[in-house]
């Protein structure tokens, strides 16, 4: 099993929006490395800490964990889409989604600040300086420590 982290605004997709639908396409990554993460990486089953972005507090709020196997985003394909891309062929599809289910919230959001101030998570990729990716990998210790702070 593999641990991951993904990250949306709350104000777009949130933990609770995800608690209410069960399940959704995690769809409009745009970046390569995080659609490798979840195209060559990603298999069903693994956890997800689902973690709320660009808000008042940055934080993990929840776990999902991923539902279905890499399949193409449809809205690469789809011109009204902000996430159209002319350039993705059907045949040839540049961008990846995987499902994501819903597990359950944390008990409370363990924010991006409280995170960078922990030395057993200083070389994990989240509280790295210049990490943007919205999808990216977590160690199990990682994973396992993070989840005594709730």
């Amino acid at each position: 099993m593999n641990y991951w982290l993904m990250k949306s605004e709350p104000d777009t997709f949130s933990i609770d929006d995800l608690k209410r639908k069960g399940k959704e396409a995690w769809d409009g990554v745009r970046n390569y490395q995080a659609r490798n993460f979840m195209r060559d990486g990603m298999r069903v089953g693994d956890k997800v800490f689902f973690y709320h972005s660009n808000c008042a507090v940055p934080g993990i709020a929840g776990i999902a964990s991923v539902a279905t196997a890499a399949y193409p985003d449809p809205s690469q394909f789809d011109p009204k889409s902000d996430y159209f891309d002319a350039g993705a062929k059907r045949e040839d599809p540049r961008w990846m989604l995987v499902d994501v289910k819903f597990v359950r919230k944390l008990k409370r959001v363990i924010s991006l600040e409280e995170l960078k101030g922990i030395e057993e998570l200083a070389d994990m990729a989240l509280v790295r300086k210049g990490n943007r990716l919205s999808v990216m990998p977590v160690s199990k210790p990682h994973w396992d420590y993070i989840l005594t702070l709730e």
